[in-house]
């Protein structure tokens, strides 16, 4: 499996965790660096003091890379870059801002800049502010979208034909075949988070883990869209939103309904009713909360298989 984006971050198999908020610690980004993987740590959950720490605990557990995943519109993010470069991460994956704004700083200490985009525009945009890679991020997608509500499978082959740079597809992928399919279109690697999130080494709640595990279809809609598109679990919390979308409530109101630590309520307290419960539309394909060897084990025996079957073909 050998491409520019295991060139690119010295890994092994080209899969890299999602950076997804209350479920990223030090733990899960370990475990998938240590399977061949890379791992980020969700900096968007953390202060950077507890930022600091997960980056430490990290360090000691692997010797592999890993990443820390960044927020651009995140209130302390001065803080927190300043932990990424003195602490000499390798890997940001940057996301909901300019790349512009943080690039160059990064670039210039060394470290791998790779940003989430949602439409060809925006990747467009990512690659004249230098980053090293871009991750296309499909409709599909847990926690918050793209306004453009592209799905991946039509994402990834225009987002291919419109920039040079190495590209991650994500949005929709938890299997084996769902990677092969991805880079069929044209990607260079995977980024995955739904099937990580509900990993044994996730920091979610055990409650959210076991929930999400019985979704099926249609059990996840994007909601507050007003505010920023956010793919959510239908619970009391997200009956709450719908009812006051359909009346008109304007952003104000949508933001003081949800209010402050709802996702850490849901994702990392499990409360399942009022929290705001995010995860991808692919959760109703997995029925198991697994520890990362047997995922990571799983998605490569599946890319071979599937890959060899059509080689058949």
């Amino acid at each position: 499996m050998e491409n520019r984006i295991t060139d690119l971050l010295k890994i092994q198999y080209p899969i890299i965790q999602g950076g997804m908020v209350w479920c990223c610690g030090w733990r899960l980004a370990a475990a998938v660096s240590n399977n061949g993987g890379l791992g980020l740590i969700g900096a968007g959950s953390m202060t950077p003091e507890l930022l600091l720490e997960h980056i430490r605990k990290c360090k000691a557990a692997t010797r592999l890379p890993f990443g820390v995943n960044v927020p651009l519109i995140y209130h302390e993010i001065e803080a927190i870059m300043k932990v990424v470069i003195e602490e000499e991460v390798k890997v940001v994956f940057s996301s909901a801002g300019n790349p512009k704004t943080w690039t160059k700083l990064l670039k210039d200490n060394g470290i791998t800049v790779i940003h989430v985009v949602s439409s060809s525009k925006f990747a467009l945009k990512a690659e004249d502010a230098g980053v090293d890679a871009v991750v296309a991020e499909g409709f599909e997608a847990g926690g918050h979208n793209g306004r453009e509500e592209t799905t991946t499978m039509a994402l990834i082959p225009q987002v291919r034909k419109a920039i040079h740079l190495p590209l991650i597809a994500a949005g929709g992928i938890a299997s084996g075949e769902g990677m092969l399919a991805a880079m069929s279109l044209g990607a260079d690697g995977v980024q995955i988070g739904t099937r990580f999130a509900l990993s044994e080494e996730s920091s979610a709640h055990e409650n959210f883990k076991q929930l999400c595990t019985t979704l099926n279809e249609g059990d996840t809609l994007l909601s507050l869209k007003k505010l920023s598109p956010t793919r959510l679990v239908k619970n009391d919390f997200y009956n709450l939103v719908k009812e006051a979308e359909e009346r008109g409530a304007n952003a104000d109101e949508l933001l003081a309904l949800l209010g402050r630590g709802r996702s850490r309520l849901g994702i990392f307290e499990g409360d399942l009713q009022n929290g705001e419960l995010e995860i991808g539309q692919i959760a109703s394909l997995i029925r198991t909360v697994e520890p990362v060897e047997a995922i990571m084990k799983a998605l490569v025996a599946e890319y071979n298989q599937r890959l060899g079957e059509l080689k058949v073909m």
